[in-house]
């Protein structure tokens, strides 16, 4: 079974748009989070999703949800942040705040089994659900229970394979856990403007990192003057 690994849509719809024609017919997913906020979709986005018939293994909110929709915008740092969270607030529709409310898990994580495999779902990271990004340097102990990882929140794809000591002499003592950061479809960060998301072949443990070009421009000129002007221009340039 094919699974895809989706995060950080962030109101993006021409970016949505190209990952679902590049998904070819894989109907299992994965959502991270951050469906919403800085791009001008997040109905469209949110309409796009429930138009989809796929089977969805989890669905969380991020850290943008979260503060959205809780109206807390003391975490975020940045005026122009806020700004933009606050707009994004404003034009989201009854129908959008229903579906957030009651087709996601509020926590920023949840656990789940897939395949015969356990697997985590976090927003961030179990150190902080929805602000702590989950890195390979991290003390990784929390997670030795599970066979698969799934984070999102830093918009910087990754894939490693963490090695746990155990009592079993047929796998020489080791108990594999695999970590999947599938990048951002709506906002890349690591210097590529393609929007980005995995997938996982649970049978063979194949996991491919995928990037997908998409009308960047088409999406610019829909930004409102009242969202500065960074997220607009940092689609052209993947940071």
């Amino acid at each position: 079974m094919k699974t895809a690994i989706l995060s950080d849509l962030h109101g993006n719809l021409s970016a949505f748009k190209a990952v679902i024609e590049r998904l070819n017919g894989i109907n299992h997913v994965v959502l991270l989070g951050d469906i919403i906020d800085y791009c001008p979709h997040p109905n469209e986005v949110i309409d796009l999703l429930k138009a989809q018939k796929w089977t969805v293994h989890c669905s969380i909110w991020g850290n943008h949800e979260q503060m959205i929709l809780q109206r807390d915008y003391s975490t975020f740092l940045l005026s122009r942040g806020i700004l933009s969270a606050k707009y994004t607030d404003r034009i989201l529709s009854v129908q959008s705040r229903q579906y957030l409310h009651s087709s996601m898990i509020h926590s920023g994580k949840y656990e789940f089994e897939m395949g015969g495999k356990k697997c985590l779902a976090v927003h961030g990271s179990l150190q902080n659900p929805f602000w702590k990004e989950l890195a390979y340097t991290d003390d990784l102990s929390a997670y030795e229970k599970y066979d698969y990882v799934f984070s999102g929140h830093s918009h910087i794809p990754h894939v490693f394979e963490k090695y746990y000591p155990t009592d079993n002499p047929l796998t020489r003592n080791h108990k594999k856990t695999i970590f999947i950061n599938p990048g951002s479809i709506g906002q890349p960060r690591n210097l590529s403007t393609m929007s980005q998301f995995a997938v996982l072949d649970s049978a063979s443990e194949e996991v491919v990192l995928m990037k997908v070009p998409y009308d960047i421009e088409s999406e610019q000129r829909a930004f409102s003057e009242e969202v500065d002007v960074f997220y607009r221009e940092r689609l052209s340039r993947g940071i």
